[in-house]
């Protein structure tokens, strides 16, 4: 497996940003810069990884708000999902105006459900997953067996629905129909806490119990 992930930790809810590279063609991209721009730089450059892109999985501010700085010390395109236009426009919506100082921002590429998109020569099919925001998406390699779910799916939990947005129904459903249909070898890297597994989710998680 060529596929290298680090975990950048960044920002005051301790929010997973991801580096994935490829050890041999040294090209990658990053899911998620929350917080802590030069944090960020610095592991790219420790690494020798110029990413190529910015995936975003959802537009709350602890996802997002290092992701302009970011793009513009790369000159890098952000990704985002079609239905999570709004939320990022919105510092009331992604929640930047309650935590912090309101942020807004506009992605260049906005995603729809099962797209396929090559970035840095890796094949990645969108998922959305809707529930804990309206517009959340998750990035699926499958060839890698690695998915980047936000939000949606933790380690034996997953993402809150009481913000705007936000649909209990909606996240339950995405993980099992959406998901939960991933092979059970799928290493699943969330946007808090430890990495998983779809297969240990499946038996482990309470929104299994839900289905």
């Amino acid at each position: 497996n060529m596929m290298r992930i680090e975990t950048i930790m960044v920002g005051q809810m301790g929010t997973n940003c991801y580096l994935a590279w490829d050890e041999e063609s040294k090209r990658g991209f990053l899911v998620d810069p929350g917080e802590q721009a030069d944090k960020i730089i610095r592991v790219c450059s420790r690494y020798e990884i110029k990413p190529e892109a910015i995936l975003l999985t959802h537009g709350h501010f602890d996802h997002i708000m290092a992701a302009k700085k970011v793009k513009e010390y790369y000159q890098i395109p952000v990704y985002a999902g079609i239905h999570e236009e709004e939320l990022l426009a919105d510092a009331e919506k992604n929640l930047s105006a309650m935590w912090a100082e309101g942020f807004t921002m506009k992605a260049d590429d906005l995603v729809v459900d099962n797209q396929k998109i090559e970035i840095a020569g890796m094949k990645i099919t969108v998922i959305e997953t809707p529930g804990h925001t309206s517009g959340g998406v998750c990035y699926y390699i499958e060839k890698e067996h690695v998915l980047f779910a936000g939000d949606t799916l933790f380690f034996e939990s997953y993402g809150r629905t009481d913000f705007p947005g936000g649909s209990m129904f909606s996240l339950i459903r995405s993980i099992g129909k959406k998901l939960f249909v991933l092979p059970d070898e799928t290493d699943v890297y969330p946007g808090h806490g430890q990495a998983t597994s779809i297969g240990y989710e499946k038996t482990h998680n309470p929104a299994a119990g839900m289905r």
